[in-house]
């Protein structure tokens, strides 16, 4: 498997799992510094690396009222202050070629949405940015299709590559997880990542939003470690009810201790089969 690098940090081929994790969206500097400051507090206790996360911009909201985020300009300002303080690497998603070189200026890793997974001209300039790109499957799509968006990063010269699995669409407004997604992405010679908030979501379940079952959080987090990823995403935020997206799918900040010491168990059981 290819290694990837993450600012001072290395993820895949049974390396310690790697956390990408922060809030939905910027909703303000001092909230933003302050979920970010404990959950590195987290991690350098457990001793595994961390990758600070938000968006700039919430570009498929359900409603057009919907929190999308400061926006590029002033969300990759926050983003650079929030890496210059706490000095992890930070991931952000990008939703137009435009957006990806002044991203990839603050950026470690550029995200590509599960939505846009397949825009071959947004994977083209994020695969020649110089940043490591992660790109979420898409929930129309299966695993082994994303073989397929591997090739076209390539093309771009891109070698730096993560895959996250956030679930399928399983009838209207719900999401289930194929852990065979895990076995099948990782064959494709990259390390793969479990979104485990996402992947409770009840995308427009809410009607003008989404809603999100967070309760399951655990299960699938526990479950897809031992089914062998290389890291985690989650959106987390110290009170989850006044979050400006994604609320109801968060991991309340003071629960992810517990949650990541179970999912470390569990990966230093099967990360000798990880290579």
């Amino acid at each position: 498997m290819n290694i990837v690098k993450v600012g001072q940090y290395v993820a895949g081929n049974g390396n310690p799992l790697m956390l990408l994790a922060g809030p939905c969206v910027l909703e303000g500097m001092d909230r933003c510094l302050k979920i970010g400051r404990t959950i590195k507090d987290i991690t350098q206790r457990l001793g595994i690396p961390y990758v600070f996360k938000a968006s700039f911009d919430k570009a498929n909201r359900s409603s057009f009222n919907g929190f999308r985020g400061p926006g590029l300009e002033k969300g990759l300002e926050m983003l650079q202050a929030i890496k210059d303080e706490l000095n992890v690497p930070i991931v952000t998603d990008v939703h137009t070629e435009e957006q990806v070189i002044p991203a990839a200026k603050v950026a470690d890793i550029i995200q590509i949405p599960a939505f846009l997974c397949r825009q071959t001209d947004l994977l083209y300039a994020a695969a020649q940015s110089g940043a490591v790109v992660n790109v979420k499957k898409g929930q129309f799509m299966a695993p082994g299709d994303m073989r397929n968006v591997v090739d076209k990063l390539h093309e771009g010269g891109c070698n730096q590559i993560m895959l996250t699995e956030r679930g399928a669409t399983f009838g209207y407004n719900n999401l289930v997880v194929d852990m065979r997604s895990f076995p099948i992405m990782r064959s494709f010679g990259y390390p793969v990542i479990f979104d485990g908030t996402h992947s409770v979501q009840l995308p427009g379940g809410g009607g003008t939003c989404s809603a999100g079952n967070r309760e399951y959080v655990p299960n699938l987090v526990r479950a897809a470690v031992g089914a062998g990823v290389d890291g985690l995403f989650m959106e987390v935020h110290d009170n989850p009810e006044e979050a400006l997206c994604d609320g109801p799918n968060m991991v309340y900040l003071d629960k992810l201790e517990d949650l990541l010491k179970d999912a470390i168990a569990i990966h230093e059981i099967v990360r000798g089969h990880l290579k």
